[in-house]
């Protein structure tokens, strides 16, 4: 086939019978520039999906006609920051950007109150905003809003979609960039696609993976993994209402959707628009990985999976190029780099850097995070990563067992012992985190806990010894300063940026007490802040800490748009990298041990500069010394004077 000549030929019969009477003049001649630039590779796209089915050109033009209502129901503004993104498409490489994430119920109670608190973000520096899922969902257990029942809808215990938009409106106003969970992989089971399925409409059954029997999900089963085995066994669920067994790989009333269905992309690219329609600038992709199932497969990181998220950038390309896609891969480091693109997701998690931090605060050495960091950081200059230490979600040990095996580290004995030191198992050890999904099999768990839990802060104020609260602030600190410098998004967790710790009243709730995250998800109360306000006070010192980092890291333009290089040294315990823009550099040293260390002063050299200025302590160092000591766990940034 004639790839060229027949997107030529489709595009033409499209057009010919496409009703574009809802777009005034001017929009209809913009949405027409950006559909003949983006078809040809939406159609090839299209064709490689789903070029097998007779009815594949008639969902195509289906498509088109979901692009242009979408791009019409646009307001003024959000075509006005398309505008400004297309001119600026590289703004989230910015050395102002700094993202929080929280759960409006728990930072704000609702939407109004939230909308209210702008002023704190404001005082943070805070220029992105991720909200979790604010959906309507099920009662009760809902996965924390991830299982949705109505896109369309906020769930009303938040608000509703008026104050939503309002919401969106007055963080636009203040430069706060909105990013909103898309979750796209499955539904709850009371979505109205879910019902009609259960009540025997085949057309909606097949929007979901659906069987009779257990003969095919039992051939599925030999090459999947169990994500909650604490929960339930095995990724298919009874259905009495429908007398299916459906495909639920993340709980039994979360539903996955079957995108070897195009109705099933055509719906989905609806929702998508319709959320970016009320004013986000940024996806989330939810469980990305998990969306395209092949029979023998994990029916993980399928390349159609790829594929289908390049197809819905296209999309949003031609609708609403504003709008960005954040990449949730919480996967091998390989396939992490392989979402990332500006064709398929703009930004994305660093997974990898997250846990080898905190594996690097329990063994005090940085030998895998630099290895690690030096193979896996660099990633496309119009892409970006999003840094954290701690989100909604468990920490998963997804480090490089290769890498590990080349410096004599056996993968599987140490994520055993990164799970026991991080919840408080290992002797000797200062976090107090809780087991996660704790497989009965073999063992194996992930790790919850705050920030400020998992570095020893909550274990040192029970001891009520200063030496370890020092310490662990040191620690928080440290971690800190490496998701503000190294490059990319840092994004903190709603909490963390005072230092709550970890809330264990979930057990005594019904709809919580069987899922260890909620240890984390703690509620941001006026009291918590106003003891953040204590000069005396911990949380103000933690605070204190953090927001100095974010000053210097505004100041620093070189913590923008310009290239990490991760540096080794001869200290194990040191990890190193530099920052170069065109006119800067800018060096990192961080001490990972509690106890003083010492480096080679040639690393000064990096600066190429005589005079060098470390700016946490305003303190200059001539390029020609033998060495530098570094206190426990400190931090140093350092730029040619």
């Amino acid at each position: 086939m004639n790839l060229e000549f027949e997107c030529e030929r489709a595009l033409n019969r499209i057009m010919n019978v496409i009703d574009l009477s809802m777009l005034n003049k001017t929009d209809t001649q913009t949405f027409k520039q950006r559909l003949n630039s983006q078809f040809p590779r939406l159609f090839a796209l299209f064709i490689d999906i789903y070029g097998d089915r007779y009815d594949c050109h008639f969902y195509l033009q289906e498509l088109v006609t979901c692009l242009a209502k979408g791009y019409g129901q646009r307001s003024g503004a959000l075509k006005t920051k398309d505008k400004k993104r297309l001119s600026d498409p590289l703004w989230y490489k910015n050395e102002n950007m700094l993202g929080m994430a929280c759960y409006v119920d728990l930072f704000a109670n609702d939407l109004v109150e939230l909308k209210a608190k702008i002023p704190y973000l404001k005082s943070l520096g805070i220029t992105y905003l991720h909200l979790m899922p604010l959906y309507d969902s099920p009662q009760g257990d809902s996965d924390g809003g991830y299982a949705v029942s109505d896109y369309r809808k906020v769930n009303e215990k938040l608000g509703t979609t008026k104050d939503l938009k309002a919401l969106a409106k007055a963080l636009a106003n203040e430069n706060i960039s909105l990013v909103l969970d898309f979750v796209f992989n499955h539904t709850s089971d009371e979505h109205q696609w879910a019902e009609a399925a259960k009540h025997g409409n085949r057309e909606f059954q097949d929007y979901y993976y659906m069987f009779d029997d257990r003969e095919i999900p039992d051939q599925y089963e030999q090459h999947l993994r169990e994500i909650f085995p604490q929960v339930r066994r095995g990724n298919f669920t009874w259905n009495e209402d429908a007398k299916k067994w459906v495909w639920t790989t993340f709980n039994n009333f979360q539903w996955d959707l079957n995108y070897a269905n195009p109705a099933v992309f055509n719906a989905i690219t609806d929702e998508m628009l319709y959320l970016a329609n009320l004013g986000c600038e940024a996806l989330r992709l939810d469980a990305l990985a998990f969306i395209w199932k092949e029979m023998g497969t994990s029916c993980e990181n399928q390349d159609k999976a790829h594929k289908l998220i390049q197809a819905f950038n296209c999309c949003l390309q031609i609708s609403a190029p504003a709008v960005v896609f954040k990449s949730e891969a919480i996967v091998h480091p390989d396939e992490v780099l392989k979402y990332i693109d500006p064709k398929e997701c703009q930004l994305s998690y660093n997974p990898l850097l997250m846990a080898l931090l905190w594996n690097s605060l329990a063994t005090r050495k940085t030998r895998l995070l630099t290895a690690s960091m030096q193979k896996s950081f660099e990633i496309s200059p119009k892409c970006s990563w999003v840094n954290y230490v701690r989100c909604h979600d468990d920490i998963g040990w997804t480090f490089d067992d290769d890498i590990a095996n080349q410096l004599g580290i056996n993968g599987n004995d140490h994520r055993q012992f990164l799970n026991q030191f991080y919840t408080g198992r290992f002797p000797g050890s200062f976090a107090k985190g809780v087991a996660f999904g704790e497989n009965p099999s073999n063992g194996d768990c992930r790790v919850c806990g705050s920030m400020a839990s998992l570095t020893g802060l909550e274990q040192a104020i029970e001891f009520g010894d200063q030496h370890l609260i020092e310490n662990a602030l040191s620690r928080i600190q440290l971690i800190n300063a490496v998701i503000m410098s190294i490059g990319g998004i840092p994004l903190l967790y709603s909490g963390d940026e005072i230092g709550l710790l970890n809330d264990y009243s979930y057990r005594q709730q019904q709809d919580k007490m069987h899922d260890d995250r909620w240890v984390h998800r703690i509620a941001l109360s006026e009291h918590a802040l106003d003891d953040a306000k204590c000069t005396t006070s911990v949380a103000n010192k933690v605070s204190n800490r953090l927001r100095q980092l974010i000053e210097l890291r505004k100041q620093l333009v070189v913590l923008g748009d310009a290239n990490t290089h991760i540096q080794a040294t001869e200290n194990q315990h040191i990890f190193a990298y530099t920052r170069k823009s065109q006119d800067a550099t800018f060096l990192a040293i961080n001490n990972f041990s509690e106890h003083e260390q010492i480096i080679n002063g040639k690393i000064l050299g990096l600066l190429n500069a005589d005079v060098c200025m470390e700016h946490l302590t305003a303190t200059t160092y001539c390029a020609d010394q033998n060495h530098i000591v570094l206190a426990p766990y400190q931090v140093m940034w350092l730029t040619a004077e």
